[in-house]
């Protein structure tokens, strides 16, 4: 019996233990490794930008006030946490990839590396952005960290929301939940010979 959870081997080929087919063809490994590398790699597009953006602020506010640099530090260290999102996710998808690794895995897990690289970049950015220009604020007047914090928490839950669409897809993938019936899929005249 055809399992969807699984992968059918083929029985005429002499390597039928090491050549996936039907839905588990070898391009399905691809797309779950680029599925973990998009959400490592982007992730951490994001976090550098912020970093950098705000570092380079973060430097300007310790010349003209000292003081308060510790503060001015907020923006750098949740820029720096949307790399550990792209991490978590990364080894959640490579962990999940397995002698039978579907298609339809393959696809949930570029998926969920896709949202949450992409996510964790723009939040990347908005941290920068908000970090750059409340740093120089900041070095103005102290009334501004309040708001400074609120922008912040903000732009890094964008981040946060990519991680919790990346988990819910790789636990879908897990389950193999939400797979079509075969024979839906093909002809009625070849699912008899499935």
């Amino acid at each position: 019996r055809f399992s969807l959870s699984g992968c059918r081997r083929s029985s005429k080929s002499i390597m039928a233990e090491r050549v996936p087919t039907g839905f588990c063809p070898p391009s399905a490994a691809f797309f779950g490794h680029m599925g973990a590398a998009l959400a490592l790699g982007l992730a951490n597009v994001g976090s550098a930008y912020g970093t950098a953006k705000a570092g380079v602020a973060l430097a300007h506010l310790g010349i003209q006030q000292p003081a308060r640099v510790m503060r001015g530090l907020v923006p750098v260290v949740m820029a720096g946490i949307l790399g550990i999102y792209g991490l978590i996710v990364a080894v959640i998808i490579v962990s999940g990839i397995t002698k039978e690794y579907s298609a339809y895995k393959g696809f949930l897990h570029l998926g969920a590396g896709l949202a949450a690289g992409m996510a964790s970049m723009a939040a990347g950015y908005a941290i920068g952005m908000v970090g750059d220009s409340c740093c120089f604020a900041y070095a103005k007047t102290d009334k501004v960290f309040v708001a400074m914090i609120l922008m912040l928490i903000f732009s890094e839950a964008l981040g946060l929301y990519g991680l919790i669409v990346a988990l819910l897809m790789n636990s879908t993938a897990a389950k193999g939940e939400s797979m079509p019936r075969l024979s839906r899929l093909v002809s009625p005249s070849l699912s008899s010979t499935v």
